[in-house]
């Protein structure tokens, strides 16, 4: 009797997040739930420096004053944007999960793309509008 021949058996490892960034094209939605868990993240470990803010903020007029001189730093304004963006975006992309999870036609394919390009066009809006009012555009 002849032997079977074998095939080689595919080899799976684990990937990187390089890999996932770089190799794998990842749909709308993909990249909204990463984003989601990214901006989670930002905003999770930036939470002591927020708070330290904000109670320096209320203790008195000097310290507002002091505060103010603080924010008046760019860099200081781009960490503030940055983790504006990461709060509208996980909002945004909040508010998307409720409602897929009160309305299931919409977590087919065709509705998960055009309900994540709802959450990034209007997460950027308005973190645009953060800016401008960030740096004094109005």
């Amino acid at each position: 009797m002849a032997e079977a021949v074998k095939k080689p058996r595919p080899e799976y490892r684990n990937i990187g997040i390089g890999q996932i960034l770089l190799s794998y094209r990842l749909p709308l939605a993909g990249r909204v739930s990463i984003g989601h868990r990214v901006s989670g993240a930002l905003m999770f470990i930036f939470l002591p420096f927020l708070l330290f803010l904000f109670d320096q903020s209320l203790t008195s007029e000097l310290s507002f004053e002091v505060f103010r001189g603080f924010l008046s730093n760019v860099i200081v304004k781009l960490v503030v944007l940055v983790l504006g963006w990461a709060f509208l975006f996980h909002f945004c992309a909040g508010v998307r999960h409720l409602f897929m999870d009160f309305s299931h036609s919409l977590t087919t394919k065709e509705n998960g793309k055009k309900t994540s390009l709802v959450v990034v066009t209007v997460s950027s809006i308005l973190t645009i509008a953060l800016a401008a009012k960030l740096f004094g555009a109005f």
